[in-house]
Parts: C-alpha cells; structure tokens; sequence
C-alpha cells in the first residue's frame, strides 16, 4: 500500500514537471513571437530613404552665354538695276554663277525711244521753249540793268572817298555808298544766276522737241544697246528677271555679291544685347556642319527695333554683327541667308567652384542646395555666383568634393534619409 502511493506521487512529479515545461516553452514562443511582430511593425513602420539623383561639387570652367539664332548675310551686295526705262534681253546667269568684275556682261539694255508727242502736247513744248527764251531774255536784261547800276555805284563811293579825304562828306554818307556797293554786287551775282536758270530751263525745253523729231525718223532697235557689266568679283546671288521684257528706270536685274564676306546678324533683347561687347567670342551651331564653329563679336548697333515674338509680345531687339574667325575652307558651305544659331559668351572663368543649376532652390531670400551626409540630407544656404543654363558658380555655402542632391523632391528635408534612385 505505502509503495504503490510512493509510485503514484512520483509519477504525478513528472507529469507536473513535464506540463510545466510545456508551459514555459509555450510562453518563450509567444514572448518571441511578439517581438517578432514588433519588430516588423516597426521596420514597416520606419521611414524609408527618399530615391534622389547625387551629384559632386567640381571645380573647373565655367562659361556664360546668351543664346539666339542668327541668319547669315553677305556684307556687301550689290543691287544692278535698269538705268533707264527700256527692254531687258533676256539675262542667261543663273544664281551661283561666278562674276568678275567690269568684265561679265550681267545683262544687255536696250534703252526706250523717245516719246513722240501728239499735236497738242508738241505746241505746249513749243510753247515752253519760247517761255524759255522770253525769261532768258529777261534775265539778260536784268542782268545788264544790275551791271550798269554796280558802275554807278562804284563811281559814287569814289567820288566821295576823294571828298572824304577833304573832309568835306560825312562819315555816315561814307557808309551808305559801301553799303551801297556792296547791295549791287549781289545784285549782279543773283541776275547771273537767275540767267543761267533761264538758260538751262531754254536746253530743256528744246531737249524735248529734239528728241521728239529724232523719235520721229528713228525706232529703238536703232540705238545702241547698253551693256551692264558685274560692279564686283563674286557670284549671282539672284536673279529678279529672266525674260526678255520691259522694264522701268531703277528695277532691280540681278544681285551680285563676294560670298567670302560673309557674316551673321542675330537679333537679342536690348536687356541681353547691353551685356555683348565688341570682341567677345561666340559659339556657332546648328549650321548644318558637324564641327562647332567660332566667331567674334564685331558690332552692337547702336539703334534697337520692335518685333512681334511667336506669344505675339512686343520686344526691343538689337542686331548683333557677328564675324568668322575660323578660316573660310571650315565655313565654304553657308551662303547667304542660311540660319545660325549662336553663342555670345559674356563671362568666363577657368577655375570656380560649381554645381548643377538643377540642384539649386529658392530659401527664404537666396539660394540653397541639399548635401548627402551620412545617407541624410542636410539644407545649406550658399552664395551664387555667375550661372548659366546647366551649372552655377558657387561663392561660399558648399566646399569642392562635397555631394549634393540634384532636382530633389517635395519629400527631402533637413535630415531625411536619402538613397540613389537606381535605373529601372
């Protein structure tokens, strides 16, 4: 009785032994569960880095330009017009054909015959030549009249100078004999010239008549033709007439150029065009050859004009007059007229501390840019200095060799954790 109670209780240790252990077992692997849980809750939980692009403050050379497109141009071209009202033969150059000058023969005139004049129109220029003559006459006389008064007058002032010599006239009637002198020398001068106008006005009128009497007896294709011959050694640039036909005084034939003169006008805003010096250098792309060319600033002219921008805004333009500087074999290609765009730099400088113009901001009055420290980003106020289109000169705020965000999100801030964004 007493050894199977001895066994009975110490099976019963066991038995509590065991669930006991079970027990805390169970407890150990909740314990470690919750903190499992807790521990994805508060990695789930924790801010995650903001994806950004990083950047490295350089040193190195800075450029600042002003950028506009630009049109070439010949710079002197020579306009062969009809000097006078006739026919045309028809001009066998074509545009780019090579002249020399005072040697080819651009186009051959043949000048108009004269007018004949009807009935009525002939008895009016009939009338003009005695017109003519009746004041050529009159001037002559008046002429005549002037001279015979300047005589008179110089015999006056002698008398009395000899008078004056006794003291016997005044020095005031002294006077009035020069002054009076002097009046009918001018006289004279304005009777010459009154008759020379009659005298031209006489050789126009009959000018008209004679020419009428020889269009009369004589048509154009008997008179001379003229022959226009090239003012300059260079090439046709264009052509305005072709055909034989007819043609006023002053129309414009050809237009006849050096295509090695060549140069480039660009129109920039009178606010830019203030900052272009003469000397300057200047980019030249998008030309349509593949090598970048060079120029120099060889005028800013002094007179602004109003243009109509592609938004339809009024704008003060000022041309700017652009010369080649690299040698014509770079640049044989342009020609006149062809389209440019161009690069004036206004400032230079070989060695300055500079970022990305993309990693700047606006802070409170100036300018600020985020650096990467420890996988955070730190705001830093900084002092710009000279900046263009792709990087900033930076004064003061930022050391070389320091990195910083480029275009950073709404999401960075004073200590936010950043990461670089990876390509996906």
């Amino acid at each position: 009785m007493s050894t199977d109670s001895a066994s009975s209780g110490k099976n019963g240790t066991k038995g509590a032994d065991r669930a006991g252990r079970r027990a805390r077992r169970r407890n150990i692997l909740l314990v470690l569960g919750a903190l499992a849980l807790v521990a994805m809750l508060a990695w789930a939980f924790q801010p995650k880095p903001v994806p950004a692009d990083f950047a490295v403050v350089s040193r190195g050379a800075l450029e600042v330009t002003l950028d506009e497109e630009g049109e070439t141009r010949v710079r002197e071209r020579y306009e062969v017009s009809a000097p006078l009202a006739g026919r045309i033969l028809r001009i066998e150059l074509e545009p780019g054909d090579p002249v020399v000058a005072d040697t080819t023969v651009l186009a051959t005139f043949q000048p108009a015959a004269p007018v004949l004049l009807d009935a009525r129109s002939r008895a009016e220029a009939e009338a003009r030549v005695r017109a003519a003559r009746a004041a050529r006459g009159q001037a002559s006389a008046e002429l005549e009249r002037t001279r015979a008064e300047l005589d008179f007058a110089e015999a006056e002032l002698n008398r009395i100078l000899h008078l004056a010599e006794d003291e016997i006239v005044s020095r005031e009637r002294l006077d009035s004999a020069e002054l009076n002198l002097k009046t009918r020398q001018r006289a004279v001068e304005a009777a010459k010239f009154r008759l020379e106008t009659g005298e031209h006005e006489l050789e126009v009128a009959q000018a008209t008549l004679t020419h009428s009497s020889a269009a009369s007896g004589a048509s154009a294709g008997g008179q001379d033709p003229m022959i226009l011959t090239s003012p300059v050694d260079g090439v046709v640039l264009n052509r305005r007439r072709e055909s034989e036909s007819v043609v006023q005084a002053g129309e414009v034939l050809l237009v006849v150029a050096d295509p090695s003169r060549l140069e480039i006008v660009a129109d920039f805003l009178s606010t830019d065009a203030v900052r272009i010096d003469p000397g300057d250098p200047v980019y030249i792309e998008q030309w349509g050859g593949e090598n970048r060319l060079v120029g120099e600033v060889r005028r800013v002219e002094p007179s602004g004009f109003t243009k109509i921008s592609a938004l339809g805004v009024e704008e003060q333009r000022v041309n700017v007059i652009i010369d080649f500087a690299d040698p014509r074999e770079a640049w044989e290609a342009l020609g006149d007229g062809y389209r440019v765009e161009v690069q004036v730099v206004i400032w230079r400088d070989e060695e300055v501390t500079k970022i990305p113009t993309s990693a700047l901001f606006r802070h409170e009055d100036g300018w600020a840019a985020f650096t990467v420290s420890d996988g955070e980003a730190h705001l830093r106020p900084v002092e710009v200095g000279q900046r263009n289109g792709l990087e900033a000169e930076i004064l003061s705020g930022i050391a070389e060799g320091e990195q910083i965000l480029v275009h950073p999100s709404d999401e960075v801030a004073e200590g936010v954790g950043v990461e670089q964004r990876t390509e996906e």
